[in-house]
């Protein structure tokens, strides 16, 4: 299966194999992620994590993202038509996401017990409000963001500034383009939101305090989008978690220390399953 459809909406999907015994690993990813966006510089990490803890994988892009669906008119007023939001994002996009069409995506995709959800940045928020809701096997958390911070606004009017600058091969916009089929939606769902004066209160330290499966979240010490108090937080609130700082790691720990977040997810995972 290479699609998925969510009321009307073609999403894309990945699935690589594994035991159906064991709870499946289900991707989240960033904010300007996709499937293929996972598996860069000749490493394929959620493979290799799969492998690494005996498990099946399950990869999606969000609408706009990837080969999904676009959202329609991306900068234009936000508004509901029926199941889906259209035009920018408001502050509760990822509670949409994580509440409405996750759950959704899952039912689609046939995984009808309790997964274990790895998501990353974005793809982590979303993953930590999907588990303050519903009951998964754990929740990886990589480089979450469970409050707004002025580092995270200001190395995303870097990014803006990159998106528009340099229009050559090696720009961002182009690089950009090789993962998404339509870059522009990719980039101002997110861009944008993030940099408007509503999502500034953007908060769910409350939500991670109602999530009682296991827990693991991890960032690299040199995160350019938010500081280690992003994790820290999360161990304050959340009573079934453990914290994890990875050295010499930016904001990309499956592109920076692969080896050391697979060793770190493998060994919680596994944590999970021995005998008591």
């Amino acid at each position: 299966m290479d699609r998925a459809e969510i009321h009307g909406t073609q999403l894309e999907v990945r699935h690589i194999p594994g035991p159906s015994r064991l709870a499946p690993l289900v991707f989240l990813h960033e904010g300007l992620g996709s499937v293929s966006m996972w598996s860069q510089r000749d490493r394929d990490w959620p493979e290799e994590l799969c492998k690494a803890t005996g498990r099946a994988g399950w990869l999606y892009s969000r609408r706009g993202y990837g080969q999904s669906d676009p959202i329609p008119d991306v900068r234009g007023t936000p508004r509901m038509n029926g199941f889906w939001h259209e035009g920018r994002h408001e502050p509760d996009y990822m509670h949409r996401e994580a509440l409405d069409v996750l759950p959704e995506l899952l039912q689609a995709i046939g995984v009808d017990t309790p997964s274990i959800l790895v998501g990353h940045s974005d793809g982590a928020t979303i993953a930590l409000l999907y588990a303050s809701r519903h009951p998964v096997t754990a929740c990886i958390a990589i480089a979450p963001h469970v409050f707004v911070e002025d580092i995270s606004v200001r190395s995303i009017e870097l990014a803006r500034e990159a998106y528009l600058a340099d229009p050559s091969e090696r720009g961002l916009r182009h690089r950009l383009s090789r993962h998404h089929r339509d870059v522009d939606n990719a980039f101002w769902q997110w861009n944008d939101i993030w940099l408007s004066a509503g999502f500034r209160g953007f908060d769910i330290r409350k939500e991670c305090a109602a999530i009682r499966s296991p827990l693991l979240a991890i960032q690299g010490r040199d995160d350019e989008y938010g500081s280690l108090e992003q994790i820290h937080q999360i161990g304050q609130n959340a009573l079934n978690s453990h914290i994890v700082e990875i050295p010499d790691c930016g904001h990309s720990p499956h592109r920076d220390q692969p080896a050391l977040l697979t060793q770190a997810v493998a060994g919680f995972l596994e944590k999970l399953e021995a005998p008591t």
